[in-house]
């Protein structure tokens, strides 16, 4: 090898040399690096931390917790019942397809468990259909399954089956090593166990607590105006101590992108609340069992233009910082005034957390049929307070924006970027006003 060659091959990393200075020593080092870094002890101490929260916030009261520990004890109960049903009352030789069935069917909320009833009985009677064929043809059951399996799973594709499709290949795993004669009877048998199974799981699940997702709706945006508030609190703190620079903005800027995975969370728990309701809504009523209903959506729209407004906020402060950039963050006693400003739109974030999550009755001012409360009245006198602060700050904040524009656009464009966006905030979180 020539020198020319030698160096070129150092220069690319290509390099074996003892010193592992080459591309394999970097995979060795990254290697060592990474094993360092997973530390499966502490990965397990979390898990297991992260279990324990679980148990104690299932055993604290209502919530995500405590509803999926009853989805689970019901789907446990719905397969024992199947199995009593099929294998003990019934003494069914082929009872398992009945509990299995029953088990899977306890889905989130009835709908689903009623929608997928229908596409996994189809891909059983399928799977059931051509497992019997393939073993009448082939008289073998190796051969029947390499004939069956993969025309099953080609046909459990079929966007019809949702996906329960793969349920036709197990099918037929079941009844080709169950090793029993296939006869019609036989597959009639498995297609009756599949049907009480169905029956079993669907009622279970429609009349034992059924599940109902309004309170994932309710919890998901007061969580999203509380962190809302958070966000807001966080940067009045930084900007009122006036020590912030572009990694201080960058945190902001990482936050402002959770509450939109929150709006994204509350979208989902919006979908499963108006699916949890199919054909549950009637009969819950006609018992006198229907739930509280959830916040409308206005207000899963209202907290994703307030999220947008946070966004761009942070966004905005984000440039202003960046060294590299032409506008430049605003200066002087008008920053301590936009942090008060934001520190109490934060406070009246808070204050609608605890109204959607219940803490707190109709928004302050609201007097329903003219009947105020005394909480109310108060809650009324402190909006009414915090409104005259607000003009007031805004009033100063609209000098101190005609000052920096005499300083410079620089200035002044942020400025008035940032007045914007809190101004868009304070529509969106101020109280409707009092009836008169």
């Amino acid at each position: 090898m020539t020198d020319v060659e030698r160096d070129t091959r150092r220069t690319t990393g290509d390099d074996d040399g003892k010193g592992g200075t080459g591309r394999r020593g970097q995979w060795r080092t990254a290697l060592a690096q990474a094993l360092r870094g997973a530390r499966p002890v502490d990965r397990v101490r979390r898990e297991a931390a992260a279990v324990g929260q679980a148990v104690l916030a299932a055993g604290r009261g209502p919530g995500r917790e405590r509803d999926l520990v009853v989805q689970s004890l019901k789907a446990a109960g719905a397969g024992l019942l199947a199995w009593a049903v099929a294998g003990v009352w019934l003494d069914d030789p082929m009872a398992l397809m009945a509990p299995w069935v029953a088990v899977v069917l306890v889905q989130a909320t009835v709908y689903s468990s009623v929608r997928q009833a229908g596409q996994q009985f189809g891909a059983i009677c399928l799977g059931s259909l051509v497992a019997s064929v393939a073993q009448a043809v082939t008289d073998d059951n190796t051969g029947a399954l390499a004939l069956s399996l993969p025309l099953l799973m080609l046909l459990g594709n079929w966007p019809r089956f949702g996906q329960q499709g793969v349920y036709a290949a197990t099918t037929a795993v079941f009844v080709l090593a169950a090793g029993t004669p296939v006869s019609a009877s036989a597959v009639g048998h498995r297609v009756g166990q599949a049907a009480l199974g169905a029956i079993v799981g669907i009622a279970v699940n429609a009349f034992v607590l059924p599940p109902i997702h309004l309170r994932d709706v309710r919890e998901n945006l007061a969580a999203l105006a509380r962190e809302a508030g958070d966000v807001l609190h966080t940067v009045a703190a930084d900007l009122r101590e006036n020590e912030w620079d572009a990694q201080t903005a960058a945190g902001w800027t990482g936050e402002a992108a959770r509450l939109q995975r929150r709006v994204q969370a509350l979208a989902s728990a919006r979908s499963w609340s108006q699916e949890s309701l199919r054909l549950t809504h009637g009969p819950l009523r006609v018992l006198h069992r229907a739930p509280p209903p959830a916040p409308p959506e206005e207000e899963d729209q209202r907290w994703t233009r307030v999220t947008g407004n946070i966004t761009s906020l942070t966004r905005t402060l984000a440039v202003a910082a960046d060294e590299n950039r032409t506008p430049a963050p605003p200066e002087g006693p008008v920053l301590g005034l936009y942090a008060r400003l934001l520190k109490l739109i934060g406070d009246s974030c808070h204050v609608e957390a605890d109204r959607l999550a219940g803490l707190t009755g109709h928004r302050p001012g609201d007097a329903r049929g003219g009947r105020d409360t005394p909480d109310a009245t108060d809650a009324g006198e402190a909006t009414e307070e915090t409104e005259e602060t607000m003009e007031e700050l805004h009033r100063q904040l609209q000098d101190g924006l005609r000052e920096h524009a005499g300083q410079g656009a620089a200035q002044a464009s942020v400025l008035g970027a940032l007045l914007l966006q809190a101004e868009n905030l304070w529509a969106e979180i101020d109280p409707e006003p009092v009836d008169q």
